[in-house]
Formats: C-alpha cells, sequence, structure tokens
C-alpha cells in the first residue's frame, strides 16, 4: 500500500521558554504544500531565509540539536521533528521568534496533542520514503556508543541506554509502525541528573529549565542543604528524593521513560536524513552528537546512489 504525503489541517501556536537559553518564543508550525519537507523560519530575523530539516545544517549537538544556515540558527529541534515523524508529517513551515524551540513540558505531548484535535491532511503526492542498499555503522570510542541501520521494508527503533547509573539501570525501548507513537513515545520526557544540574546552570545551559520540564536522577546521597538549595534555585516548594532515586519532582510515566525519551530524541535527529527512512536502527548510548553524525553518514549515502 502507497502512502500519501501529509500536512496539517491548519496551523498550531506554542510560547514558552527555550530549555538552554531561557528565552521566551512563540513556535506556529504550518501546513505545507506536497514537496516541501520541514522547514524552519526564524521571523525575528528573516522572512525570506528558511532553514532545512537537514543534518549537513547541524552546528551543535551540546545537549539538543541546533541547525545554523547563513548564519541564523535554530536550537532544540529534536523534539518537534520527532512529534512530525511520529504524527506522519511530511511537510511543514514552523515559524519561530526567538532562537530556541520552546521546552514546553520536555516531551512532544504538547504537538500532539494539538495535531490530534483537528486532524492530518492527506495530499495528492506519495510519501518519498528514503531507502538504503547497505547496512552502515557508526560508533563512538569516546562515549561506548554506536548506531546500526539496517535496510527495512519498514521503520523502526531501537534505543538501549545504560548511564552507569544504578536508578537507570540498563534500559531499552522499541517503536515500529505497530505501535502508538503518541503514546508510547511522544509523551516522555527529557531527564538530568541531579549532579550535573548545578554544572549546566553555571555553564549558561538549562536557563529555562524548571521542575515541570525534566525528570531529576538522584544517583547519590544529597543532604537536605542541597535539595533546599535545589529548591531555591527553581523556586518551588521543598523537594525531596524519592525511594526509587528520582526526585518528587514528578510522577514517572512508564519505568522505563528515561529510555522512552531517547528513543523520541533519535527519531526526531534521524528526521534530518530528509524524510521517512526506510530501516532498522539500532542504538546503543546513543545521544545528539552520534545520531546528527549517523544521519550526516545517511545523507551522503544517499547522494551517491542518486
Amino acid at each position: 500500500m502507497k502512502h500519501l504525503q501529509q500536512t496539517l489541517r491548519k496551523s498550531y501556536s506554542f510560547e514558552g521558554k527555550g530549555l538552554h537559553t531561557g528565552k521566551v518564543a512563540k513556535l506556529t508550525i504550518n501546513p505545507a504544500p506536497a514537496d516541501t519537507g520541514i522547514l524552519f523560519r526564524r521571523t525575528d530575523v528573516s522572512k525570506d531565509l528558511y532553514v532545512e530539516a537537514l543534518a549537513e545544517y547541524v552546528s551543535s549537538t551540546d545537549r539538543s540539536t541546533t541547525l545554523t544556515k547563513d548564519g541564523v540558527s535554530v536550537v532544540t529541534v529534536e523534539h518537534l521533528l520527532s512529534a512530525l515523524t511520529g504524527m506522519g508529517i511530511d511537510n511543514a513551515v514552523i515559524d519561530l521568534d526567538n532562537i530556541e524551540v520552546p521546552i514546553l513540558d520536555g516531551s512532544a505531548k504538547p504537538y500532539i496533542d494539538a495535531i490530534w484535535k483537528s486532524g492530518i491532511v492527506s495530499q495528492d503526492a506519495p510519501r518519498k520514503y528514503i531507502e538504503i542498499d547497505h547496512e552502515i555503522t557508526v560508533t563512538s570510542d569516546k562515549t561506548g556508543s554506536s548506531i546500526t541501520v539496517i535496510p527495512a521494508e519498514e521503520p523502526s527503533f531501537d534505543v538501549r541506554i545504560d548511564f552507569n547509573s544504578k536508578v537507570l539501570g540498563v534500559q531499552n525501548a522499541h517503536w515500529d509502525p505497530s505501535m502508538s507513537y503518541a503514546e508510547e513515545v511522544g509523551i516522555c520526557r527529557t531527564f538530568v541528573f541531579f549532579h550535573e544540574i548545578e554544572y549546566l546552570f553555571k555553564n549558561n545551559l538549562i536557563k529555562g529549565g524548571d521542575v515541570d520540564n525534566a525528570i531529576v536522577i538522584v544517583e547519590y546521597p544529597v543532604s537536605h542543604e542541597q535539595l533546599a538549595h535545589m529548591s531555591r534555585l527553581f523556586n518551588v516548594p521543598m523537594l525531596e528524593r524519592c525511594e526509587n532515586g528520582y526526585l518528587n519532582n514528578l510522577q514517572l510515566r512508564f519505568s522505563n521513560e528515561c529510555a522512552r525519551h531517547k528513543l523520541l530524541d533519535l527519531m526526531g535527529d534521524f528526521r534530518l536524513v530528509g524524510g521517512f527512512l526506510k530501516a532498522k536502527v539500532m542504538a546503543v548510548r546513543s545521544g545528539h552528537t552520534i545520531n546528527t553524525n549517523t544521519a550526516k553518514e545517511l545523507r551522503k549515502l544517499i547522494a551517491e546512489n542518486k
């Protein structure tokens, strides 16, 4: 069965802080004609410059994925790209009036909820799947991570995370088209280790972080004073470490929510191959750097096969 390209039935707008910059931005996802792909437009810079969601424009992978073209950047694109991929959107133009996509609740859920309300429109053009003719593997000696991509009749993604954490343990997550992305992947939130938070603040990262948009893992014993300091940092009532090793700011949606969020990220970063990839993707200890490096290798492979 041939799948048709799809776009949004209407435009959807969101407003919030960027996780890393802390800057408030308004983002609007607009319908787009067939064969447009996914385009970002920084309306505060130029209404005529589009940054395509393609791997060759990746300029930074420091805790999120940044795209840059002609000196114009869009930061933290992965959750939105994951939502559009998981919901089967081929074509959209995304207007953003600041540098960073809002973090919202730390997952793709706000985008999913909006798109579900009004639905998706089929377009009079077949979906152009991206296919490869042989297996590739990308590894990183520095992080011990690897991604293997194998030709397949339908897309699937497998993720294994291992942070040498007693709290997280080794977690696995999987998605294929027989599963509901919206209910099983897209609602999973970003996470951070308690001992990393102060470092990230000091290095001008997670300026927009708060206790509503991130799972916090408390790997090591912490004192009452440390918890009080963190509570003041986020300007919230006193935080506590739960018996399961997580901060009590959020309730987990799944026991392996952290692995599922890494799966969400992987699917978003892999949209940078330029569309829907027909392949089996297996990732171990993945992150934005190896995700986007693999997407770049796939883009080169696709170009060679044209």
